[in-house]
């Protein structure tokens, strides 16, 4: 049983073997949470909330699955908050009637507009930025946009991952949000005919391929960096990160392409007071400082130092589009990867 547990570090709950119930959590000193972010990432957060609020934090982690789990549970669901991480999946559990609005001041005060749900279903928690990483002996410029991955200059040199990831549609939904769905198409067939490969892999294959010099430039979230390069278990990953350099487009005119992981309140939180609490302190200046270092991110609240890692990489200007305007954008964004075959590949 979950129930009356202190989390540990390393703990982690398989979907089949939870067995807590909304009637014995209900009223206890705790929260409960569905969590799509892994335990090591969380775990020591939770343990400082506790150590300060003498509330205990219960754990349910999951690569898939949970919004399926809250939508059978319905009324007798135990789960107090959902983690996860992308603007996709947030609105995804927002649209799936599983969460509840949420007003507070202090959360509203700490954290910036475009990085929460305008009706307050779900609020940002830390950063990533979607930049482009480039090949330190082959590439020379050290700025560009995303406009300008579709020109001829680079056919043949782009990697990425599938463009229906999450990743990738969240930058393709930021375009169709700047420059129109016409525009859009255009330049997503642009940037197809430049790729050397079909898109496979995940984001540090990407460098990998920037390494072995099958392609000069790659998309990837910016914390990929950080573990690479901190990688003791497969070092050759270090090797992989210490042949490209990081730019991060658009940094002249509207800034780089951001995206989030975020918390949401669940519809039947049976512990919603506790779980406020929970919310504001991972808002709050030492859970957002430890967070983003955990995963080497940014803070979402103002004004919380970076790490002298992520710091290192060069300056982030984040573009100040509203993440609500990159969700109803996403099913565009898919429908137009379909509609120009992007993961057919080049010759498509």
């Amino acid at each position: 049983m979950l129930s009356n547990r202190k989390i540990k570090a390393g703990f982690l709950v398989l979907l089949a073997a939870t067995s807590i119930t909304a009637a014995n959590t209900a009223n206890a000193d705790e929260v409960n949470i569905y969590s799509y972010r892994q335990p090591q990432l969380i775990n020591p957060l939770l343990e400082k909330f506790t150590e300060e609020t003498g509330i205990n934090t219960n754990v349910v982690f999951a690569k898939k699955g949970l919004i399926e789990r809250l939508k059978t549970e319905g009324k007798n669901s135990p789960a107090d908050l959902i983690l996860t991480v992308d603007i996709s999946r947030l609105d995804a559990v927002k649209n799936s009637d599983v969460t509840q609005s949420v007003s507070d001041e202090l959360l509203n005060k700490n954290i910036p507009s475009q990085y929460r749900d305008n009706e307050g279903h779900w609020f940002g928690l830390t950063t990533r930025a979607r930049i482009v990483y480039a090949s330190k002996d082959r590439v020379e410029q050290n700025e560009i946009t995303y406009e300008e991955l579709a020109d001829p200059k680079w056919k043949g040199k782009i990697c990425t991952r599938s463009g229906q990831h999450v990743y990738n549609l969240g930058v393709f939904a930021s375009i169709i949000a700047h420059n129109g769905e016409k525009e859009a198409q255009k330049w997503l067939t642009g940037l197809r005919d430049n790729l050397a490969r079909k898109p496979t892999g995940n984001d540090r294959a990407q460098v990998n391929a920037i390494f072995s010099g099958e392609c000069d430039i790659s998309l990837g979230n910016t914390y990929y960096m950080g573990h690479m390069q901190t990688n003791e278990k497969e070092p050759e990953q270090k090797e992989w990160a210490n042949s490209v350099k990081l730019l991060f487009p658009n940094a002249g005119d509207r800034g780089t392409h951001v995206n989030i992981s975020g918390m949401a309140l669940t519809k039947h939180a049976p512990n919603k007071e506790h779980a406020i609490k929970l919310m504001q302190f991972l808002s709050g200046d030492k859970a957002q400082k430890l967070y983003a270092e955990t995963n080497f991110e940014y803070p979402v609240k103002p004004y919380v130092a970076i790490s002298d890692r992520v710091q290192s990489w060069g300056t982030l200007k984040a573009d100040k589009l509203p993440l609500n305007d990159i969700a109803k954008n996403r099913e565009k964004a898919s429908e137009l990867v379909d509609i120009v075959s992007y993961d057919g590949g080049p010759n498509s």
